[in-house]
């Protein structure tokens, strides 16, 4: 009984200062809620997990040709964590994969990946049952033949009993079908609702009795000291404070340099500008899968991406200069700092949104690039502002898609996800540190109280209007 009481308190007096509330902070704040670390949450903004767009789980990097398979391995496993602790923001619905005939290359190494992947996943719901986050090992992906596709086109809709199909209906319809290379693909890539997410966390820690959220406080400095870091920051009034806690992490995202210079530390990282648009199509009335097509990045046939929403809403990126990707909009860090520079451009659209003018050419250049492979969607107009956001990446391979947490000292780590699936491991990988050094016990563990279903769309649905985006954004898909 002492020896409980003994574990008790050594997590009490432990505190943790996690700087950043985008989705990296945010599910650290999480699970160190969950182990009864006290923990205050720094957001400069006014709340969670408003950062760069968030769409899709990227559960095996299907979205990639250019990717390991190593990294496609590593974004599996942690998408099936995510699924498991964010089950809300989860949207249903499967990922069609095609490559246009103009492109020089196919989906032969994606499929063989693809069975790859579906081994590793049969493995994982071996394991744990409760690891069957996206449907039997079975159905994980399937292929479809031009035929098939012909075939499916000719059939009422209604007719249709195949749950595979009844997604690829709407595709065959639509689809420039002799445009495409074949086999195209569907896979079990699920979409992921930042504003679903945002809102379970936001309603989950407000009552968590380990966890301040503190919205509008800007760290200012941070300072090593002996038992751990010294943090100073703006309040929301604007006065200047300091708190003291035993260990600090980085979760600042795009600005996580920012924090290491302050802290001392030198990091070499790239920061990515990128956008994505939201059109609205009103003339269809079918639930569509996402689409991915091929391209090479930066070219004028770079990937296009359209992820569907309820309503007739959709989220489009386009791998070109004149859609997703930006002119200088990929910096790396310098010997002086460890911040890349973002151009004063971007930072502005982070921070106080687009001029109108830019946000419908982008966003017609977004439906013109799409439009090409499926012609009916030219007729989608401009359907809200952009979601746009930089990520950081580790070191100096822009391809780089798996990464999670660096560590400098013993009291110190920096989160560096690249994609939000990544933001688990981190944090697990710090508290197996806070256990092996004897700040927590491996035994804590108090569960959160979650919200309801209803109540996390909700809020979901205020938050998305109350940043500016149609509620459709926050509604669930399948």
């Amino acid at each position: 009984m002492a020896e409980h009481r003994q574990e008790k308190t050594q997590v009490e007096k432990f505190r943790v200062a996690v700087i950043g509330g985008g989705v990296a902070g945010t599910t650290a704040a999480m699970r160190l809620a969950e182990r009864g670390v006290d923990t205050q949450v720094f957001e400069a903004g006014t709340g969670l997990v408003s950062g760069p767009p968030i769409c899709h789980l990227h559960a095996g990097g299907n979205l990639y040709r250019e990717i390991s398979l190593d990294q496609c391995l590593i974004l599996l496993e942690q998408s099936v964590a995510t699924v498991r602790m964010y089950p809300h923001s989860v949207n249903r619905r499967p990922t069609v994969l095609a490559v246009p005939q103009q492109d020089p290359g196919s989906l032969d190494s994606v499929i063989a990946r693809l069975e790859t992947l579906r081994e590793r996943y049969a493995q994982l719901v071996e394991l744990d049952s409760d690891n069957k986050v996206m449907g039997e090992p079975s159905d994980y992906f399937r292929l479809y033949q031009q035929e098939e596709l012909e075939a499916l086109r000719a059939q009422n809709y209604h007719s249709v009993t195949d749950a595979a199909d009844q997604w690829m209906w709407p595709v065959a319809q639509s689809l420039d079908l002799s445009a495409m290379k074949y086999p195209l693909v569907l896979v079990q890539e699920y979409g992921l609702s930042v504003f679903r997410l945002a809102a379970e966390a936001q309603l989950t820690l407000a009552d968590a009795p380990h966890c301040q959220l503190n919205f509008n406080h800007k760290v200012m400095d941070t300072q090593p000291i002996s038992s751990g870091w010294r943090v100073t920051y703006q309040d929301q009034t604007g006065q200047i404070q300091s708190t003291e806690v035993d260990y600090l992490i980085n979760a600042a995202g795009f600005r996580t340099g920012t924090i290491d210079d302050m802290a001392g530390f030198g990091r070499k990282r790239l920061v990515e500008y990128k956008a994505a648009y939201i059109a609205h199509w009103t003339s269809t009335e079918y639930q569509w899968p996402e689409i991915i097509v091929h391209g090479q990045r930066g070219t004028p046939q770079g990937m296009a991406q359209l992820t569907p929403y309820p309503d007739g809403f959709f989220q489009l990126h386009g791998m070109t200069q004149d859609v997703t990707l930006f002119e200088r909009g990929l910096v790396k860090s310098s010997a002086e700092s460890a911040q890349p520079t973002v151009d004063a451009r971007y930072v502005k659209n982070i921070d106080k949104g687009w001029d109108w003018q830019e946000v419908c050419e982008r966003t017609d250049r977004a439906i013109d690039h799409f439009g090409q492979w499926l012609p009916a969607f030219k007729q989608a107009e401009v359907g809200g502002k952009p979601l746009c956001g930089a990520q950081q990446i580790p070191g100096d391979d822009p391809s780089l898609r798996a990464s999670d947490v660096s560590f400098d000292g013993e009291r110190y780590a920096r989160f560096e996800i690249v994609k939000a699936s990544s933001a688990l491991t981190a944090i697990n990988k710090v508290l197996a540190q806070f256990e092996d050094a004897g700040w927590i016990s491996p035994t804590s563990y108090q569960p959160l109280s979650r919200p309801n279903t209803a109540k996390i769309i909700d809020t979901a649905c205020e938050l998305a209007i109350r940043r500016g985006y149609p509620e459709a954004l926050a509604k669930p898909v399948g």
